[in-house]
């Protein structure tokens, strides 16, 4: 497969979408548009082999479906909604996936399926991007378009304000850490590493949000937020984050972080603490605003609130109040 019948594969399966805003897709130096209704917003998200992705675990179609969903998660996190996407994807010249048994052919099109999945769920069109090829790993990057007639900043949030998020957290890294133990890679050959004896039950939901996260909007339901994250890095840090662009503090409740009963359990089996997983795990791509009002709407749960000063705490079941680190992912540069 050369560059060209790549192309040829990706205006096949991408190039058919019309949108009455696209003056010129696929097929030119640059696409086209018509101008956003409302405002404009731009973010941009990359993916690197054994770094956001390990192929001895996670599918070309979880890749491609979850390089579409880190976007729309951002997108949502500015109180927007997701539009056009462009495409970068950068291969190796000798791609062959002995593990799963796949060419570069294959890999492309389970890729495009996962990719085309997560267009189709967020009815977001692709519009462009390119090609390349690698020193050896894969590399994938988008970015996405969406508007907002009032985007949401980290910036709002006020002392008083109380602190929500959506969904429950942890389940990601605790999912993640299920597919660490029990499979590894040497050479390209797939080995079971230790059986965690979890039952399906309770691995299979924190798979899937390891796997393929399904970020939702919030915005719609919610008559007026101040601020807002999405929490991709961890709880912490991401709150940190927002307090910093507020120039806030904020102080949660250990009791009232949302932590499913399926982490409690596999962070059981596991001999680990399902609080460390929904602090700093990540990639969750929850939702986490501030309001001063408050909300009664399910799946969303009120953890702290906003107060002055710059300092984080989290108070624990027992009343005792200790500071808040803000741990959580951060990619590092300058070490060995």
């Amino acid at each position: 497969m050369d560059e060209l019948e790549l192309i040829e594969e990706i205006r096949r399966r991408f190039g058919t979408e019309a949108s009455d805003r696209i003056k010129k897709g696929i097929g030119d130096d640059a696409a086209v548009l018509l101008p956003s209704r409302g405002l404009l917003l731009l973010t941009t998200d990359i993916m690197v082999e054994n770094l956001h992705f390990d192929l001895s675990f996670m599918s070309p179609r979880d890749i491609g479906f979850k390089l579409v969903a880190r976007n729309v998660s951002d997108i949502f996190a500015m109180a927007g909604e997701p539009e056009f996407m462009l495409l970068d994807l950068c291969l190796p010249q000798q791609l062959l996936l002995s593990h799963q048994k796949r060419t570069v052919h294959e890999f492309v099109e389970a890729l495009f399926d996962g990719i085309e999945e997560g267009l189709k769920r967020y009815s977001v069109i692709l519009i462009g991007g390119d090609l390349s090829t690698s020193p050896g790993k894969i590399y994938l990057s988008a970015t996405l378009t969406g508007s907002s007639e009032r985007p949401v900043f980290r910036s709002g949030a006020r002392p008083g304000d109380l602190i929500y998020v959506t969904g429950t957290l942890g389940d990601s890294s605790c999912g993640l850490e299920i597919l660490k133990r029990t499979i590894t890679s040497r050479g390209g050959e797939v080995t079971v590493v230790k059986d965690t004896e979890i039952p399906s039950e309770i691995k299979k939901p924190l798979l899937k949000k390891a796997l393929s996260p399904e970020p939702e909007p919030v915005h719609k339901k919610i008559n007026k937020i101040n601020a807002m994250i999405d929490i991709s890095d961890g709880l912490a840090i991401d709150l940190w984050r927002l307090c910093r662009e507020s120039a806030v503090g904020a102080v949660i409740y250990q009791d009232k972080i949302p932590i499913s009963k399926e982490v409690r359990e596999a962070s059981r089996l596991l001999g680990l603490d399902p609080l460390s997983f929904a602090l700093s795990g990540g990639e969750d791509y929850e939702l986490l605003f501030t309001t001063e009002n408050r909300v009664k709407e399910e799946g969303i749960t009120e953890i702290g609130f906003i107060k002055e000063g710059d300092n984080l705490s989290i108070i624990d079941g027992s009343g005792i109040e200790r500071p808040l680190k803000p741990e959580g992912y951060i990619h590092r540069w300058g070490q060995k």
